[in-house]
């Protein structure tokens, strides 16, 4: 089994509610931020990293992401009849990603600096880690409420508490998958695990990130990349 990760997982799928009227006809990850779509933004971070392949899963509305993707060097799963979470959705695409460990990114965040896939590849240590997540310091958070999900120690160890918000992004073991009996489920189960193992840690992402999972997201996010373009 290979050690370092070489396959993307991107997470497509969700119904985007809190875009309201921007998703009527279309999945959260087409929507326009700075002149492209969230989904190619994504991209261009997973790219960076040079990935064996990368999976992309849909749900909602998933004909526009389709024709958007199709003739790239990407893979596709439609969850059908329905929608599996993020933890679901990683186990049903294993097929596709192989064995050993992955990046997993969330398609609905912007960020303006190093590429944090970048980072945590370079910070990976196998025989220490189940799980790498990409924090962002609640300060730097740009259109993220809350005291953020984890806090983190000065070795990198996560606990559950206020600290750090989550960017969406991670290297993760996928081998206690196996081990979860629901078929449509949250990583934050497999995290639980990994949390009471002591193998869950994080690095602080220093740029700026935008959460763009809601309407004044999008308006935030451009400015925050106009800002680091001066």
């Amino acid at each position: 089994m290979r050690h370092a990760p070489d396959a993307v997982m991107m997470f497509a799928a969700g119904f985007g509610t809190r875009m309201q009227h921007l998703t009527k006809d279309q999945p959260k990850p087409m929507i326009p931020v700075a002149g492209k779509p969230l989904i190619d933004h994504a991209l261009d971070l997973a790219r960076g990293v040079a990935p064996r392949r990368i999976v992309v899963n849909l749900h909602y509305k998933p004909d526009p992401l389709l024709d958007h993707l199709a003739g790239r060097d990407v893979q596709t799963i439609v969850e059908q009849p329905d929608i599996l979470e993020t933890g679901g959705g990683l186990r049903n695409a294993l097929p596709l990603l192989g064995d050993g460990p992955v990046f997993t990114m969330n398609t609905d965040a912007i960020w303006a600096g190093p590429n944090p896939l970048s980072l945590l590849a370079d910070a990976w240590d196998p025989d220490r880690m189940d799980a790498l997540l990409m924090g962002v310091p609640v300060a730097q958070a740009v259109g993220h409420g809350g005291d953020g999900d984890f806090t983190m120690g000065t070795d990198g160890a996560l606990k559950r508490g206020p600290g750090v918000v989550y960017g969406g992004v991670q290297i993760i073991k996928t081998d206690l998958l196996e081990t979860i009996s629901e078929r449509a489920f949250s990583l934050n189960l497999l995290w639980d695990v990994m949390l009471d193992r002591g193998r869950m840690y994080g690095l602080s992402y220093p740029g700026g990130w935008c959460d763009v999972g809601h309407p004044g997201g999008i308006t935030l996010a451009e400015d925050m990349l106009d800002a680091a373009d001066v």
